[in-house]
């Protein structure tokens, strides 16, 4: 995972074997920001345990009062946003309207 100021970049899987880690470096990038934009482009994988951990960040951002951003999603994600009918509560709204 790479970090800029107010925006984190998620590099490779998002699967059950890194879930606990990008959690943890997801929590800590919320703490520090009122804003937060998570580039998801290079996403190589997605699973159920990936896919949990975007719902609990946008919960948590959500419950602290905090703007928590998905963006440029890579096909993967876009994918199991789609498959799981998570594309309005987890999209990119600029992607979803291209797509439209």
């Amino acid at each position: 995972m790479n970090a800029l100021p107010n925006r984190i970049d998620i590099l490779g899987e998002m699967t059950i074997a890194a879930a606990a880690e990008l959690r943890r470096q997801l929590l800590a990038a919320l703490a520090e920001a009122s804003e937060l934009d998570v580039d998801l482009s290079q996403v190589s994988e997605i699973d159920s345990a990936g896919m949990q951990l975007l719902v609990a960040a946008k919960r948590e951002a959500s419950a602290q009062g905090k703007l928590l951003r998905f963006t440029n999603h890579s096909a993967a994600v876009f994918y199991a946003l789609e498959l799981c009918k998570l594309t309005g509560h987890l999209g990119d709204p600029v992607l979803i309207q291209s797509q439209s």
